[in-house]
């Protein structure tokens, strides 16, 4: 989010020297400098122990390819207490071991998306209403069901590379 106005007073921003961190929107009246802002979220490649991989389909991201499970963090979550959630809420999976990918900035949608690997012990799928499927893919199919070019196959090629040798 860019800020045109003061969210606080509704004052016009303007931009002022801030530090090193150059020009910045500023409000004159609240004496506040306004910063770009971004939505915090995760991306969670979720495996089960047999060489699979959990991947789904919403329509509002993709009709055509699968996606790995994701969502936005709440106020006064962590990031890991978020990924959890979102497993348990999109594919119905209790996390089991969890470990962090990395961070990966998405500017379409003025995003940071923390990426995350989940353990899971494979049990039946609960999806909820935001979610129009989901499946178990073995590793070995799974990214040729994934857009190309896309985060979620960037970090699932990355998972199953490092899964291989434990199959």
């Amino acid at each position: 989010m860019r800020f045109k106005y003061c969210p606080h007073c509704g004052e016009k921003l303007i931009k002022k020297e801030i530090g090193d961190e150059g020009l910045i929107p500023y409000c004159e009246r609240c004496k506040v400098p306004l910063w770009d802002m971004f939505t915090t979220s995760v991306i969670c490649v979720v495996i089960s122990g047999r060489g699979e991989v959990c991947l789904l389909k919403q329509g509002y991201v993709s009709a055509e390819s699968y996606i790995c499970v994701a969502g936005i963090m709440k106020i006064g979550e962590s990031a890991e207490e978020t990924a959890v959630r979102e497993i348990k809420e999109e594919i119905g999976q209790e996390v089991k071991e969890l470990s962090y990918l990395g961070t990966y900035p998405y500017g379409k949608n003025d995003m940071l998306m923390i990426g995350f690997k989940a353990r899971v012990d494979k049990t039946e799928l609960h999806l909820p209403g935001e979610v129009d499927s989901a499946k178990w893919f073995p590793f070995s199919e799974a990214l040729e069901n994934m857009r190309e070019g896309s985060l979620a196959k960037r970090l699932v090629k990355r998972v199953i590379k490092e899964e291989k040798p434990f199959i």
